[in-house]
Order: C-alpha cells, then sequence, then structure tokens
C-alpha cells in the first residue's frame, strides 16, 4: 500500500545543547486495514514544540575522586573522576555540575562565603564555578600547557590562588580576572643546596595561620620548605628520610605536622629545622627500638579546642600485618585513640570546624569521610564518635540496581501510608544532632503530584522512593529474600558487582498503586505476591494440596509443549523447593508475602527465564511468560489457571511452519551440583544485573542470560514438569488447607528433524518468547458488541494475541468458582518484539485497566463490609460517539520497530508508523501527558521520540543519550506527565523531562545554594597581643602578586579561556521576574563591598567638614573684636 506523508523538519536548540527534530508526519487512516488504497489526508496540526531537559540527578557520585566543604555557607561540594561535580546543601537541595572535557576533578576549593568554587582537573585545567545561580555555570577557565597540576590552595578572604606543579614549581593565580601572576616559586630556588635531586611534585602548599607571608611548601621527597613570599627565599627547610603526603598546622603557626609513606607522623618546630620534635606511629607495634613500618598515611588534619586536647586525625597507616582489615579513620585525641573501620577505602575526609579563621582554635564537632561507595559524618562531639543519619539518597547502590519503575501522579494518600510503615525500619544508633551539612534553600515549585520510583536489587530488595517535587527520599525497603533459607557469608554483603551467589535478584516488578499489590520475578525462575498491610502478622510457608493434570493428544501436536523454567544462575545443590522457609516468617506492616510460585528443574530441564509480568488487582490475576509460553496464576484461590505454550494461543492459525524438534540427552541435575556448572566445571555468571561499566551491543540487549544455552528435552517418554505454589497460611484464620499445584505435561514419543542449515531460523520461530501482557476490558473477538475482561498477550514476533476471560461473581462465588480463559486468536502482527499495548476510547483518552481499590487484608469482616471496597473500576464508553463512528475503542501497539493504532471491534489498522529500520526500540510506553495522550519511546541509537495518539504523528525526535551498555537499556522507564528516568551510572538515577509544564517552572523548582551570610568576626587579637604585634600578620599580596611588582607571567605557560557563566550567561537562562531578580541580587552582591567602602568614606569627609566648621566658627569668636595689629 502507497501512502503520502507530508513531512516538515526544523531544528531548535535547548538551553542543554541538546538539537530537537521536530517532524510532523500525516499518515491517514486506512478505511479496510494494511492493503486500503492510499488516501491523501489534509490535516493541519500546530506543532508542538517539546525538550528534553535533565532536572535533577539523584543518588551517590560515581567514583568520587576530591571534596571541599563551605564552612560559613555549610556546603559540600564532591568530584568525580568524570569530571561531574556534585554540590550538596540541606536535604533537598542537590546539583549537578560536569566538566566538558571529563577529566578526573582532583582537588576543589570553595571561595567561603562568596558563592564560587575552583576545580582543579587531571587534564591540567582550573576552573570557577559561580554557585549563585541555580545551574552553576563556569567563569573562568586556565590551561596550564607546560606543567602538570598536582595541588591547589586559596586562603581565606584572598583572591590569589596557589597552584602546585609536577615540576615542583607554584604559581600564582588571581580568582577574579584567572590570569597568571609573574611571581613564580621555583624549586630550584626552594630547596637550593639542601637536596642534589629534584624534590618531586608539590604535595602541599599552605599559608602560616599566623603569616599570610610564609608560605609552607610540602614535596613530595620529604622536603618541607617555609618560603618568605616578601623576601623571595626561604626561611627554613625541613628533611625526612620517607616521602610526604599531607601538611597541617597547629592554630598558632609554631608547629605543623606532617604524614608519611611508612606510616608515621612527624611534628616539627617552625624555627628548628633539624629534627622532628616528634614522631608518631599511630598503627605501628614496638620492635626493639624502631617501630616496625606501616602503610602510608595518605592525609592529617590537626585541630586544636579551646578547653581540651587537640585532634589529630588521620586515614590508612594500618600495619601490613593487617590483611583483610578494612579501611580505617583513626581519632586521636589527647591519650585516647579510636579507629573508626569503613565499609569501603577512603577517598578523602574533611574536618569541620566551628571557625573559617585558620588562626583561632578550631572546635571541631564533625569529620565527613568521602568513601568509594558512600559519605559517611562522625559526631566528633559525642563519646563513641556516632555517625550522623544522612539524608541524601546516597543508598541507591547499596545493593546493585536490576530493574526500575517510575509512577507519577499516583494516589495521594500512598506515599503517607509507605513512609508510616518504612519509618519503623529506621536504624537506631545515629548521633542526635542536626544534619551539619545545612546549606542552601529549597526551590518553590508548583510541581504537586505524587512521584514514586520502585528499583529493583541484586540482592532481592525492593526499595520505594518518594520522588515528587524533583526530589528523592527512600520510602519502604522489602527484602524478598525473607521468603527462603538464606545463608550468606557476610562478605558478601556490600558488594557491588553482581555475581553467583546473587540468586534473589528482582528482574521484573509489576505493580498496581491502587490496589497496592505488588508482584516481582526473580532471576531464580521465582514469582511472589505481596499484599499490602499496616497490620503485623506471622504467616508459615506450607505446600499446597491439588494436582492438575494436562494431556494433549502426540497427533495433534506440531511442537513440543511449553516448560515455564527459568534457567537458574546459582549452584543448585538441592531443588529450588528446598529453598522455601520451613519456619513461620513474622512479617512487619508494609508488604506481606501472598503467594509463592517457584519453578523447579524436573528431568534434567532448567527453567527458562521470565520475560513479561503483570497483574490485575481486580480480576486476581497474575500472568508471566517465558520463551515458551505463559502460565496465568489466580491468587485469590491460590491456583494455576492456564499454562499454555505460544502456539497453542494461535490455535489452527498458527502464521508460522514451526517444525519439531530434534531430541537432547537429558540433564540429570538430581539433589547434586551438576546444574550449577558448564561443561568446563565453571560457575555460570549472570549476566542479566551486572552494573559494571563496560561495553554492550545491541545484539546483547536482545540475548537473554540463556539465549546461548537454552535446549529442549526430547519427546522420549513422558515427562511431567511441575509448577509448584506455596501459599502462606495465616495463623490468624487456620483455615487454608494444605494444597500443592502441580502442572504436569505429558509428552509422548519423539519428533525428530534434519540437522540442516535451516535450523537457526527454525529455533527462532519455535521460540516464541511472550514479550508483554496488558489487562483491559474490550471486545475479544472481531464484530462483538460487548466489552469483556481480556488479557492481551504480545510475542517476540511482533504477535498480540487476545484471551479472554470469564470472571465469576464476586463475594463466595469469586472464591469458588474457577476463572475461564479462553484464547481468541490473532489481533495484529507487527515488525519487532511487542513492547506496549494500550486502549484508548473512542474520544482518544486512555482506558486504564480495572483495578480493586486498596483495603487492610488482616481485619476481619463481614461480606458485605469487604464487597464495598473491593469493586472493580468501570470502563468508561461513550455511546454517542461510538454510535457515529461505528468503532468503540482503539488498540495502540508498539513493536520495537514501528507502531499501530487498531479500530476496535472491526479490528481494523487505521494508522500506522514505522519508527525505526536501522535501529531497534528499548522501551515504549503510552503515557499521559497534560494534553493527551501519546507513545515515548527510547531508541537504541538513543533517539527518544514521542507519537501522538491516535494519529502517530511525531512529536518530537532528540539525539539524546546512545546506549553504551545494557544498564540504560534496563533502567530506562517513562512514566505519565512527560517525566522519564535511567541509571545514568550504577550509583546514580537520572531524571529528565519532556513535558512543558515542567520545563516552564523548572528554575522555580530548583533550589539555590547560595543564600546571604554574614562572615564569621575574626577572632580578637587582645590587648598585649596588639600592643606587642603578637598576633596574626597580614599581607598586602596585590603588592606582591600584582602586574606591576612580579610582571606578567609567560603566555605559552597557560592559556586563559572565558567562560560562560556569570550575569551575562544566566541571561539566557533565566527569563522573567525571577530571572530579573536574581541578576539584580548578583550584582548588588558583587558591588556591596564597594558600596561599603563608599558610605564610609562619606562619612569620614562629613565629620571632618562639621570639624572644620567647628574649628572655624571657635576662630571666628575669638578673631572678632581685635583689631589687625593684635593679631
Amino acid at each position: 500500500a502507497t501512502r503520502t506523508f507530508f513531512k516538515l523538519a526544523f531544528s531548535f536548540p535547548t538551553i542543554l545543547g541538546f538539537t530537537v527534530l521536530l517532524h510532523t508526519t500525516f499518515s491517514h487512516p486506512c478505511s479496510s486495514g494494511d492493503n486500503a488504497s492510499a488516501v491523501t489526508c489534509k490535516l493541519i496540526c500546530p506543532f508542538i514544540y517539546l525538550h528534553i531537559f535533565q532536572t535533577v540527578r539523584h543518588g551517590f557520585p560515581y567514583q568520587p575522586s576530591s571534596m571541599a566543604f563551605d564552612p560559613v555557607q555549610k556546603i559540600l561540594a564532591i568530584g568525580t573522576q568524570s569530571g561531574a561535580l556534585r554540590l550538596f546543601g540541606r536535604p533537598g537541595v542537590e546539583c549537578y555540575c560536569q566538566h566538558e572535557s571529563g577529566a578526573a576533578v582532583i582537588q576543589l576549593q570553595f571561595l567561603i562565603n562568596e558563592g564560587a568554587l575552583v576545580s582543579a582537573l587531571a587534564d591540567d585545567s582550573v576552573h570557577l564555578w559561580n554557585l549563585r545561580q541555580k545551574r552553576p555555570a563556569i567563569l573562568h577557565s586556565l590551561k596550564f600547557n607546560r606543567e602538570r597540576i598536582t595541588f591547589c590552595h586559596l586562603p581565606f578572604q584572598s583572591k590569589w590562588l596557589y597552584i602546585g606543579t609536577e615540576r615542583g614549581n607554584v604559581h600564582i593565580v588571581n580568582v577574579e580576572s584567572f590570569m597568571l601572576s609573574g611571581y613564580v616559586i621555583m624549586w630550584n630556588k626552594a630547596i637550593e643546596l639542601s637536596s642534589k635531586a629534584h624534590p618531586g611534585p608539590v604535595v602541599h602548599i599552605s599559608d602560616n595561620p599566623m603569616d599570610e607571608g610564609k608560605l609552607i611548601i610540602g614535596f613530595e621527597s620529604g622536603i618541607v620548605v617555609l618560603w618568605d613570599l616578601k623576601s623571595k627565599k626561604a626561611d627554613y627547610r625541613y628533611t625526612y628520610d620517607e616521602a610526604i603526603h599531607s601538611v597541617a598546622w597547629h592554630h598558632e603557626g609554631k608547629q605543623f605536622i606532617c604524614s608519611h609513606s611508612d606510616g608515621t607522623l612527624t611534628i616539627w618546630n617552625v624555627r628548628g629545622q633539624g629534627k622532628p620534635i616528634q614522631t608518631i606511629t599511630p598503627h605501628g607495634k614496638q620492635d626493639g627500638k624502631k617501630p616496625e613500618p606501616c602503610k602510608p598515611i595518605l592525609k592529617v588534619e590537626y585541630k586544636t579546642t579551646r578547653n581540651g586536647e587537640p585532634f589529630i586525625i588521620l586515614s590508612g597507616g594500618l600495619s601490613y600485618d593487617t590483611v583483610g582489615r578494612r579501611p580505617c579513620l583513626t581519632v586521636m585525641h589527647g591519650k585516647s585513640t579510636a579507629v573508626l573501620e569503613m565499609d569501603y577505602p577512603i577517598v578523602d575526609f574533611l574536618t569541620l570546624c566551628e571557625t573559617p579563621y585558620p588562626n583561632d582554635f578550631q572546635e571541631p564537632y564533625a569529620v565527613v569521610v568521602l568513601l568509594e561507595k558512600d559519605l559517611v559524618v562522625i559526631d566528633l562531639a559525642q563519646n563513641g564518635y556516632p555517625i550522623f543519619e544522612n539524608p541524601y539518597p546516597l543508598t541507591i547502590h547499596e545493593s546493585p540496581v536490576t530493574c526500575c519503575e517510575y509512577f507519577a501522579d499516583c494516589p495521594v494518600d500512598l506515599i503517607p501510608a509507605l513512609y508510616s510503615v518504612g519509618s519503623r525500619q529506621k536504624r537506631q544508633g545515629y548521633s542526635k544532632k542536626e544534619w551539619p551539612i545545612s546549606g542552601g534553600n529549597w526551590g518553590q515549585g508548583t510541581q504537586s503530584y505524587p512521584e514514586i520510583i520502585i528499583t529493583g536489587h541484586a540482592d532481592g530488595t525492593v526499595k520505594f522512593w518518594d520522588a515528587s517535587a524533583i526530589m528523592l527520599q527512600v520510602l519502604y525497603k522489602l527484602k524478598t529474600a525473607k521468603v527462603f533459607d538464606r545463608n550468606r557469608s557476610r562478605e558478601d554483603k556490600g558488594s557491588a558487582d553482581v555475581s553467583d551467589e546473587d540468586p534473589f535478584a528482582i528482574q521484573i516488578m509489576a505493580w498496581c498503586p491502587e490496589s497496592r499489590m505488588l508482584c516481582v520475578a526473580g532471576v531464580s525462575a521465582n514469582v511472589i505476591i505481596y499484599r499490602f498491610s499496616k497490620l503485623e502478622v506471622t504467616t508459615e510457608v506450607v505446600q499446597v494440596s491439588n494436582a492438575l493434570q494436562y494431556r494433549k493428544c502426540l497427533q495433534k501436536m506440531h511442537f513440543p509443549l511449553p516448560f515455564l523454567f527459568f534457567k537458574l544462575t546459582l549452584a543448585l545443590a538441592k531443588t529450588c523447593i528446598k529453598w522455601l522457609r520451613s519456619t513461620p516468617l513474622k512479617q512487619s506492616p508494609g508488604y506481606q508475602v501472598d503467594l509463592v510460585v517457584q519453578l523447579v528443574w524436573v528431568s534434567g530441564e532448567p527453567p527458562q527465564q521470565i520475560t513479561s509480568l503483570a497483574l490485575n488487582s481486580s480480576y486476581g490475576l497474575v500472568v508471566f511468560g517465558n520463551s515458551n509460553g505463559l502460565a496465568v496464576v489466580d491468587y485469590v484461590q491460590k491456583t494455576v489457571v492456564l499454562n499454555l505454550g505460544t502456539v497453542e494461543l494461535y490455535g489452527s492459525n498458527d502464521p508460522y511452519q514451526r517444525q519439531p524438534r530434534s531430541p537432547r540427552k537429558t540433564r540429570q541435575p538430581s539433589g547434586g551440583n551438576k546444574g550449577e556448572k558448564d561443561s568446563k566445571g565453571k560457575r555460570k555468571k549472570n549476566s542479566l544485573c551486572d552494573i559494571n561499566e563496560g561495553s554492550a551491543t545491541s545484539e546483547d540487549r536482545c540475548k537473554s542470560p540463556t539465549s546461548g544455552n537454552m535446549s529442549f528435552s526430547g519427546l522420549l517418554k513422558e515427562k511431567c514438569y511441575n509448577i509448584t505454589a506455596f501459599v502462606p497460611c495465616r495463623h490468624k484464620t487456620q483455615t487454608v488447607d494444605q494444597l500443592r499445584i502441580y502442572l504436569q505435561y505429558h509428552r509422548d514419543n519423539s519428533f525428530s528433524r534434519s540437522r540442516s542449515s535451516s535450523v537457526t531460523s527454525i529455533d527462532k520461530e519455535a521460540r516464541e518468547a511472550i514479550g508483554s501482557f496488558h489487562f483491559c476490558e474490550t471486545f475479544a473477538r472481531k464484530g462483538d458488541s460487548t466489552l469483556t475482561p481480556c488479557l492481551a498477550v504480545g510475542t517476540s514476533l511482533g504477535t498480540v494475541l487476545i484471551l479472554a476471560l470469564t470472571l465469576p461473581p464476586a463475594g463466595e462465588q469469586r472464591q469458588m468458582q474457577p476463572v475461564i480463559i479462553s484464547p481468541t486468536g490473532m489481533l495484529v502482527r507487527l515488525k519487532g518484539s511487542i513492547l506496549r499495548m494500550a486502549i484508548l476510547d473512542s474520544t482518544g483518552s486512555q482506558l486504564s485497566p480495572a483495578y480493586e481499590s486498596w483495603y487492610e487484608p488482616n481485619v476481619t469482616a463481614d461480606g458485605e463490609e469487604r464487597e464495598k471496597v473491593r469493586k472493580r473500576r468501570p470502563v468508561s464508553v461513550s455511546p454517542s460517539t461510538s454510535q457515529d463512528l461505528n468503532e468503540s475503542q482503539y488498540a495502540v501497539v508498539c513493536s520495537e520497530k514501528q507502531a499501530k493504532v487498531i479500530s476496535l471491534p472491526s479490528q481494523t489498522c487505521i494508522y500506522k508508523h514505522s519508527i525505526t529500520e536501522t535501529s531497534f526500540i528499548l522501551r515504549a510506553d503510552v503515557v499521559q501527558m497534560s494534553q493527551g495522550v501519546c507513545v515515548a519511546c527510547f531508541c537504541a541509537n538513543g533517539h527518544i521520540m514521542t507519537l501522538s495518539l491516535p494519529g502517530l504523528r511525531p512529536l518530537m525526535d532528540v539525539n539524546y543519550l546512545p546506549l553504551t551498555d545494557m544498564r540504560i537499556a534496563r533502567t530506562f522507564c517513562f512514566t505519565n506527565l512527560g517525566q522519564a528516568m535511567y541509571l545514568c551510572s550504577p550509583t546514580e538515577i537520572q531524571r529528565i523531562t519532556y513535558s512543558q509544564d515542567t520545563c516552564e517552572n523548572l528554575q522555580e523548582m530548583l533550589g539555590e545554594l547560595f543564600t546571604p551570610v554574614e562572615t564569621p568576626e575574626a577572632p580578637n587579637r587582645g590587648f598585649f597581643k596588639g600592643l606587642f604585634g603578637g598576633g596574626a600578620q597580614s599581607l598586602d599580596r596585590e603588592e606582591l602578586f600584582g602586574e606591576l611588582a612580579a610582571g606578567k607571567a609567560s603566555r605559552s605557560l597557560a592559556q586563559h579561556i572565558p567562560g560562560p557563566g556569570g550575569i551575562e550567561g544566566m541571561k539566557g537562562a533565566a527569563s522573567g521576574v525571577v530571572g530579573d531578580l536574581a541578576r539584580a541580587r548578583i550584582a548588588l552582591d558583587e558591588r556591596g563591598q564597594k558600596l561599603g567602602e563608599l558610605e564610609e568614606r562619606t562619612a569620614a569627609m562629613m565629620a571632618s567638614a562639621e570639624s572644620f566648621s567647628k574649628h572655624a566658627h571657635d576662630m571666628m569668636l575669638k578673631c572678632k573684636d581685635k583689631k589687625w595689629y593684635q593679631f
């Protein structure tokens, strides 16, 4: 059939730099299916301008490398190895920035209380970030060409930045203009004759707290130099045999402490350059006169208190014989030494103090410890050093994420209900003080609809997150592994890599927000159904009593009957039934087990991977499928209603000429470990939930973990294949008898086929997997006039089949009478695997599946009262519109390649759109927008596309994110109101939006990092220190480092690159009243100091004028009556 398309393409730039290619394709409705003659449809439709915005990023910064803290603004900054920058304020105030180069952030320095941040990268560039706007931007950049940057230091209330290099030189940069000063401290002049060799890179720079003109420079080889900035020479040099890792000052400026590579600490007097006054080996054992060497102490901090002993805090330095010991942070306070073990290696730590002034008693109150996969804050003011409860959503990766679901516009009572049960799960023993990182202000967004994100993890946990208003907070945590006997070593806990020892990993989740029913499918071929309850209950998992047998005559079979078994990813020492708990299970308020279905090994055949899952609370049914067929479970009656192979769904109308399979030898796992290893005796690796970074081709996405070695048993003799369902029996009623449900498929005789070159294609057609399900109330057959409950089944070969459901009436009959399911045939075929199906009414509005409202399952009530709340949601159909169009509904079907809209009940295709020819769709959802319904697609080539419904007109096509690994394909999901999310790294969730309403309100929704705060007063010098010069000595750095005194730096040394930040850059990003106010506030802040100086000068001039006037008046009165000769 030929079609006429009118295509217009426009390119629009967005704020994030993406190019939005906006297509509008008009396809005509086909009056009689795909083979109808072409009809040109003249349709005028306004263009819809859609952006893709990155709204916010949640989670722990992936691969952190550096950290900084502003003690006045109370803002924490973390840099990563990929060039990302994460800023944290009070809970709910977060910000994500990215350096364009992607180089690792080696150091961060705040301009304290000035709303600016300096970042130094591994590519030898230095950047100045403006934090006074909601989306920070780079103001200036400086790229070094001939030297590698190793260390940076910015003194408090100074505009001159010291930069140490790998060659041992120190350069000075003006942070206002980001220009290099001509003042350079060369390494050879700093050490002179104290060493014959090069001292190595600069590892530390800091000025004396009591004398800004004295600069201490630490070299890697062990040499420390005290440099006099005014005289441009070294006052003292301190030499030690071991390499230096860090240096810290005592606040009085008379002593400093160094950490070394042999695990020692050396304390030096400034005026004594011979030997250190004290050498400490915190973790060294005394072996004779000299303690044994230890691991390097990577960092040390020396903090003093006004009323007690100083704190010496260090990381590293453990003895070499402590094999397997976890990383430690050591806190030395007086005579006590506390060793605090960490779960992960320490990247960096900072001590939070009461004052930002280095020449005053620091009074430390907390330590922020940045680990490789966690952020820990320790309370120094309480005994035992408890940690603060972390309010940030940094535990997403506590166990690797294996799947995600995103729900917007949820019922309003759902988040409070989850929070109420989740609040009881909080751990005890945290510090009672408030979280010390408390800077910034929340945004004033108008978006108020509830949003929930659900994450499934490798250890079997399911986490519910409140994602409303671009924030993220954990609500509730469900541990599905409690259903099974789980004996795992503590060493495996906390591992970020999914291995064979993760048999409880969550693979697929299905959730009904209205009824709060939850169903999860695990990698070990188990399906668990949960009900939500606010009451505690005790259950026990018992085996159940019934046997269902299904036989089919061999003469009518063209293909082996299906075996709904999923290939296990761990060692099977025993059958899966042995995993189930035999002891009573105490279930806390929250999600409680209602039914467990475990697929088992039988006659040597492993269960196949579960590829699709769906539940409907109104029907009381759960359906799941795999590469061979599907099973429907009635969780109300605890029975298996249907178990069919894909070929049997077609009946006699099978479009594929499937050939019988050749027999294979039967494997025998019988109680041993044969099922757990491959032919080489190696343990099989689960690739489903591997979250480590790595490349993955598009073909890998289409393969299941078992697709490479999937096998079928030959029909050599009669076999029995089991699905065993386990029901928790509630102790409150004790009315459920023990049941055992067996689905037994008997296969007689055997088939044979030649091993020709067409084996691969035959296998592909024969192994038609179930890809998706959709419960609906629609027309089951062509030409039907009444709506019936149905189940739409989508397969991997692009076929949509309809199963009609006959449900017993509600009440006692629903408990007793069976559910009858009958296949009605094929609805439509598309190219590629079916990903999503939906039903629209005659006006184009989406018809959601029927659901049952939530009720408390553990409260005993009479039948009438219970049935009042157990009503199905009716499906609305407009009779008048249906009569006019002679059509009542539209079925929307989206596959990996194309989308179609089918008119019901005539079952004719009225709209068709080819989404991609060269790639394939990874995720497709029918989402509700404020203007209507559309199909949202994420393609493997990185494009995000939206299609209007029911016309399938392309609204947006953005080349956003190429598929780089399986993690993105596994976690990308759309939801209503134009929201989407995916895991951008193994530890972080990136949320994006294509909603115009959200884009317009995004600036107001974002929090503010910088808030006007007065800088604390400088410490009082005291009368005697002021009189005799014992206080801190100031330095006019402008006089030393300015262009007049120091000259210009070499142009070839570094290149200045102006950034897009500042007021000019913000003019393009902000608009309206909010933007004008922000620009005015920034301008006032920048001119505040000059206005203050002008006010002081004006006051001084007024006082001088009044004094002059008074003296003149007195002189006039004195000389009034005198003659000229009397003067």
